[in-house]
C-alpha cells in the first residue's frame, strides 16, 4: 500500500507539472546518496566529485532531488548538483525553473521526525558554505576549499570515538561551515576537532569551523 501511494503521487505530481525529461547533472564535490531526501535519512552511496547522474526530479520545498548513479536511485542535495543551460554551468535546486527540472513529492509514514521540507524535532541549525553562487562544476579545491588530509592517526581516533550525531539542514560536504550550535570535540595530539554531523563523522578546523575530512 506504501509503494503504491507514493507511485501514485509521484506520477500525479510530474504530470501536474512540465513533461520535462530527465535532466543530466554534476556533482560539484563528493556527495552522499541517501534513502530519502532529509540529513537523517541513511546513506546508501557516495557520488564522486565531478561524476555524472541522472536527476528525475526535485521537491519543491527544499533542495532535495531524486537521481540515479550507478545503478542506484536515491536522493542528493540539489545545491552541489550542476547542470549545463546553453553553455553555462547553473546549479539545480536553486535554478530549477530555468533548467526545467521535474518537480516530485516523497512520502514515507516512518519519517515523522525526518526533513521533508524541514525536520521535527532534530535539525539543530543549517550548514553554511558550498558552492551556491560559485563557478559550478569547478573542482572541488576551487569551489569549497578542498579535503586536507588530518593523518590516519586522527582518522582513527574519530572513527573509534563516537559522540552523539547532530542533524543540519543541508547536507555534510568539505569545505562547509558548522554553526555554533554543532559541539566540536578535541582530538588528541591534533589541531583538528570534530563531530558527528547529518550521520556521518566530520574532521573540522577549529579557527573557521570548516569541515576539511569527511570520514568514510
Amino acid at each position: 500500500m506504501k509503494m503504491q501511494l507514493f507511485t501514485l503521487t509521484l506520477i500525479g505530481t510530474m504530470g501536474a507539472t512540465a513533461a520535462y525529461a530527465e535532466t543530466s547533472a554534476t556533482a560539484v564535490t563528493d556527495l552522499n546518496l541517501r534513502a530519502g531526501p532529509g540529513p537523517q535519512q541513511s546513506i546508501v552511496g557516495v557520488i564522486p566529485a565531478e561524476a555524472a547522474v541522472n536527476v528525475h526530479g526535485c521537491l519543491a520545498e527544499n533542495a532535495w532531488c531524486k537521481v540515479s548513479f550507478d545503478g542506484v536511485e536515491g536522493w542528493a542535495y540539489g545545491d552541489y548538483l550542476s547542470a549545463s543551460l546553453e553553455g553555462e554551468q547553473l546549479m539545480i535546486a536553486p535554478n530549477r525553473d530555468q533548467i526545467e527540472v521535474s518537480t516530485v513529492t516523497y512520502e514515507d509514514s516512518n519519517a515523522d521526525d525526518v526533513a521533508v521540507g524541514g525536520a521535527a524535532g532534530g535539525i539543530i541549525g543549517a550548514i553554511a558554505g558550498g558552492p551556491v553562487g560559485a563557478a559550478a562544476g569547478a573542482v572541488v579545491g576551487a569551489a569549497l576549499g578542498g579535503a586536507s588530509d588530518p593523518g590516519e592517526e586522527t582518522i582513527v581516533y574519530v572513527r573509534e570515538n563516537p559522540v552523539e550525531p547532530v542533524y543540519l539542514e543541508g547536507e555534510v560536504v568539505t569545505g562547509v561551515q558548522l554553526p555554533e550550535a554543532v559541539t566540536l570535540n578535541t582530538v588528541p595530539t591534533s589541531e583538528y576537532r570534530y563531530a558527528y554531523v547529518n550521520g556521518v563523522p566530520v574532521v573540522v578546523d577549529p579557527a573557521e569551523r570548516r569541515v576539511v575530512y569527511i570520514v568514510r
